[in-house]
């Protein structure tokens, strides 16, 4: 099972870690991957089950299967773009802009709002921020923590992806989404989606101890952060996408120009 190395999945996976929710007798092996590591495998079909950004689905969705939780989805937040200063739409569409890989949903939704002819570098998520920080780049596209450290180094938000798709459609903002093979067949899919929801609730209901270990994912987030993180991304739609939550990935994948058939385990 392969899930970020941030907070919130691994909040959401400690219901397994911790032995708390009963695996029946399956093996879960957790493999932690930054999303486009994760995202590059899921194009190989490396994992039977795996968390992915939603832009990498319409590539896989023959293989891959959506199941009805876990999914990172922000009302009015999401990833951002930072620079040492204010630096406005028109600025930033002149600008070099570091992203946290090409199949993450972060660089597909800058994309929709900056257009398609906008300049940027791939770097690992965790060197954006130290990078524009030092100077050696002007932007950069934050995802995880970055969200809630980047004013620590004197950064100015320049844009919220979140915030402007809630203002562009009014539903939130799908982000990461968790998955599983499809060639592992109804039944198993079905168990296997109850036993990560279980997951889920558990870490809910046990929030301290789910928290406790989450922060070992977080890279030097304090437990006030890290909880706070965990309850932008962690909340009802990650229970349950929900009406507006399955129409918010139609949406998304729509403007996108992705003609894709989008299916959850039943």
């Amino acid at each position: 099972m392969g899930f970020s190395a941030d907070p919130d999945d691994a909040f959401m996976f400690w219901g397994l870690a911790s032995g708390t929710v009963d695996a029946r007798g399956y093996a879960f092996e957790p493999v932690i991957q930054d999303i486009q590591t994760l995202n590059e495998w899921a194009l190989e079909g490396r994992l039977e089950v795996t968390a992915m950004s939603l832009a990498t689905y319409p590539h896989v969705h023959e293989r891959y299967v959506l199941l009805p939780h876990g999914a990172s989805i922000g009302w009015g937040y999401g990833p951002i773009v930072v620079a040492r200063e204010h630096l406005s739409l028109d600025e930033l569409r002149e600008t070099e802009i570091l992203i946290p890989g090409e199949l993450t949903t972060a660089f597909l939704v800058l994309k929709l709002a900056l257009g398609d002819g906008v300049a940027y570098r791939v770097l690992p998520f965790d060197r954006i921020l130290p990078e524009v920080a030092s100077g050696a780049a002007r932007a950069g596209l934050l995802i995880h923590e970055g969200q809630l450290t980047y004013g620590d180094e004197g950064l100015a938000k320049c844009l919220d992806l979140g915030e402007w798709w809630l203002l562009e459609t009014g539903l939130p903002l799908p982000l990461g989404v968790n998955t599983a093979r499809r060639d592992l067949g109804d039944d198993v899919l079905r168990e296997l989606s109850e036993i990560l929801r279980e997951s889920i609730e558990a870490a809910l209901e046990h929030r301290d101890e789910a928290l406790d270990y989450a922060l070992g994912f977080g890279r030097g987030m304090d437990a006030e952060r890290g909880d706070s993180f965990i309850e932008m991304y962690v909340n009802d739609l990650t229970q349950n996408y929900g009406d507006e939550g399955r129409e918010a990935v139609r949406e998304l994948l729509s403007r996108a120009h992705h003609d894709v058939q989008v299916e959850w385990v039943q």
